[in-house]
């Protein structure tokens, strides 16, 4: 060579190969930075599954050992009431057991005492045949009362059908009106109230009967009719036009309380009846 000759250095193209190499290594990178964080996250979750399943187990734990500290009280409670329950058996079992030799003791008692019994009534039997003549004697004086007073009943039952209620003058319903005096002896016997008997003259001064006073105006013996004032409470009351068993109602007292008078006879100059008042 003459002279130096220049050097030439020719620059060599990246091979595609290369490029592929780190393109594929980038995207395992990537993808092993993902699953490391996906798994990152699995851990976590499953640590707190974990966590979660220790503390429920412990709650388990907690609520088996309550359970089993009842059950073991129930137990102990038992075996105390089947205890006591046995005792309770045989100390009824021994009660029933002295009763029925009590009981025992008493019959044979009883039995004794009905042998003497019946030996007494034998020799009482023989005094009673002794006795039965003057018993019949009597039988036939009871006989003769009962007959009495059925007849007596009978003849009150008669009187009391005979009674009866009716509107007084003053609009009040009376109780049983009596038109003669075995009737008013049935109303006394009754008790509901108080009842007194009285006969006033025509034209005489007013007849006091605690607490009023009664006094005959007028008197009509063709129409059975007559007039009565009665004076009480400091007032004077007059009933005209009366009749015969017709109640005369008027009202008496501090709290006022209804009295009633009824006439059961005129006479030609005077009438007879009763004054019924409250007890």
């Amino acid at each position: 060579m003459s002279e130096t000759e220049p050097v030439i250095v020719t620059k060599q193209p990246t091979s595609a190969t290369s490029i592929a190499a780190i393109v594929i290594a980038a995207l395992i990178g990537i993808g092993a930075l993902i699953w490391c964080y996906g798994l990152q996250n699995h851990i976590t979750e499953t640590e707190q599954k974990l966590a979660d399943a220790d503390k429920k187990n412990a709650e388990l734990s907690d609520h088996l050992e309550a359970t089993n500290a009842r059950l073991r009280a129930t137990a102990d409670t038992l075996g105390q009431n089947v205890g006591a329950t046995q005792k309770q058996i045989d100390d009824r079992t021994a009660v029933i057991i002295a009763a029925q030799k009590s009981q025992n003791v008493e019959t044979a008692k009883l039995s004794q005492q009905q042998q003497a019994a019946e030996k007494q009534i034998g020799a009482v039997s023989n005094d009673v045949a002794g006795v039965k003549t003057d018993v019949g004697g009597v039988k036939t004086e009871v006989g003769g009362v009962k007959t009495d007073v059925a007849n007596t009943r009978s003849e009150l039952e008669a009187a009391k059908a005979q009674m009866q209620t009716m509107m007084g003058d003053e609009g009040r319903m009376s109780g049983l009106i009596a038109t003669n005096h075995d009737q008013l002896e049935i109303l006394k016997h009754k008790g509901d109230r108080n009842y007194v008997e009285f006969t006033l003259q025509k034209g005489a001064q007013p007849t006091p009967l605690f607490p009023v006073k009664l006094q005959l105006k007028k008197l009509d013996n063709k129409h059975s009719r007559f007039t009565i004032v009665v004076s009480a409470d400091d007032r004077n009351i007059e009933k005209k036009d009366k009749t015969v068993d017709e109640p005369v109602q008027f009202y008496c007292g501090k709290q006022p309380q209804l009295f009633e008078l009824v006439v059961n006879s005129i006479e030609k100059n005077k009438v007879s009846g009763y004054l019924s008042m409250p007890k």
